[in-house]
């Protein structure tokens, strides 16, 4: 067995970490001493003579030392900020952060003979490194506890009981969690739970949902890294309805797709500042009771395009993905027209964007030198196009965000007229690796995901 610590100092993580260990026969680590001990000297004096990042390669090292080790282990509150680290404290690993109010930390560690990390006060810095360390902190984690009003040992109580699968759903609310499962067709992944109290549950969130390849790319990325993690298919034609299964199950994140991604903020209790200009979430994490939104989409148009920064680019579509493209292509400085079926459509999105705008219709007038497509016109059972060979010009980048097929009607016009074509693959791909992160707190390179789904 592997228990986890993680958390910003003074959130008890040494403390809760010995009695866990005394309390399931275990050997406990702290990193921090480790670190010292390899070091031969204490850590203030490792940052007064080689700096922080002599501090974080000895650490660096000491984790990767631990990598699969059984025990107890209580990590530095910087340790998770480098995904290497996340990947070997993770494997075959159950991952609690610790978490307290800035006020409450502050009071904790007044007087420590620790660095500051930054020039600011020491209240500034807890609030401004909390801040900054947030998505790794909730990447990383299986499940939070929040330590400001607790001790130690009713901590470690909240852990242990979590650990033997005794934070049980009340009977009402496994009765209903049973009842969704069955309507949405996850009968199996009931009896997986059964048989494992410990599965953490993702999955992807869509109608329809039953194409994406999303299942395959985690499910292999999960056993990769020694995860004891599920991700599975919530396909339900209401995304209320899935919140509320998600939240009566052991669920980490989800991965949102057509037609919920503007819908679900409604039921997110933060969302990050891309999620909130674009108005659309493709991604929610989930842990200690609270949904936080994401958007990665921008980025897996905003990656395959960073050759064309200042080019004229025209979006199709004005839904949630074309809110995306538009945030990404702007974040290129490019010159963006937006043409949709529905003109208004379109000029509504290109008024939050001081883009232009007009009928699908007005194609041929816009000169562009990028073409997205951000409808689903092209997917699976609809193999049409919007535009055909004619439409298209040498030279032109044509990037087709549909990804089923990976080979659509409109990315074989643009190689039939010679232009750069860009799949909805490569989307895929680039917006995975930031959303794999922000679920798991672990880094995956393009390559690698690219191998799994070959």
């Amino acid at each position: 067995m592997r228990v986890i610590l993680i958390g910003y100092r003074g959130t008890g993580k040494t403390s809760v970490g010995r009695i866990l260990a005394e309390s399931l026969d275990l050997p406990f680590f702290d990193t921090d001493t480790l670190v010292e001990r390899t070091a031969g000297v204490s850590i203030p004096e490792i940052f007064r003579q080689h700096g922080e990042a002599r501090f974080r390669a000895l650490e660096r090292g000491v984790i990767e030392s631990l990598a699969g080790v059984e025990g107890v282990i209580s990590t530095g509150g910087g340790a998770v900020c480098d995904p290497t680290n996340v990947a070997d404290l993770r494997r075959h690993g159950r991952v609690y952060l610790l978490s307290a109010s800035p006020e409450t930390i502050g009071e904790r560690i007044a007087g420590s003979d620790r660095p500051g990390l930054t020039d600011l006060p020491p209240e500034e810095e807890v609030r401004s490194l909390l801040a900054r360390r947030k998505d790794a902190y909730l990447g990383a984690a299986d499940a939070c506890v929040d330590t400001g009003s607790r001790t130690p040992v009713e901590v470690a109580g909240i852990i242990l009981r979590d650990i033997r699968g005794e934070n049980a759903l009340p009977l009402e609310g496994r009765r209903e969690r049973d009842d969704l499962l069955e309507r949405f067709g996850l009968s199996g992944l009931r009896g997986m739970l059964g048989r494992d109290p410990g599965l953490m549950v993702c999955g992807i969130a869509g109608y329809p949902c039953a194409h994406s390849r999303s299942p395959l790319l985690y499910n292999r990325l999960f056993e990769r890294f020694g995860m004891n993690y599920h991700y599975t298919l919530f396909e339900w034609p209401d995304v209320g309805t899935i919140i509320r299964l998600a939240s009566l199950l052991p669920t980490k994140g989800l991965s949102v797709t057509i037609p919920f991604k503007t819908d679900v903020m409604r039921y997110l209790d933060e969302v990050d500042e891309h999620a909130a200009a674009i108005g659309a979430a493709n991604t929610v994490v989930r842990c200690g009771g609270r949904s936080y939104g994401h958007n990665t989409d921008w980025l897996g148009v905003r990656t395959p395009l960073l050759h064309r920064q200042g080019a004229r680019a025209v979006v199709l579509g004005a839904g949630g993905a074309a809110a995306a493209a538009v945030y990404a292509l702007c974040s290129l400085d490019m010159e963006v027209t937006i043409l949709a079926r529905k003109p208004d459509a379109a000029r509504r999105l290109a008024e939050r964007f001081n883009c232009r705008w007009g009928g699908l219709e007005d194609f041929r007038g816009c000169k562009a030198d990028v073409v997205l497509n951000a409808t689903p016109v092209g997917m699976e059972p609809d193999t049409r196009s919007l535009l055909d060979a004619g439409d298209l010009e040498q030279g032109m980048t044509v990037f087709d965000l549909v990804y089923t097929p990976p080979d659509t009607p409109l990315i074989r016009a643009a190689r039939e007229t010679g232009c750069e074509a860009i799949p909805g693959t490569e989307m895929f791909v680039h917006q995975a690796v930031e959303q794999f992160r922000l679920i798991t707190g672990i880094a995956v390179s393009p390559e690698e995901v690219r191998e799994v789904l070959s």
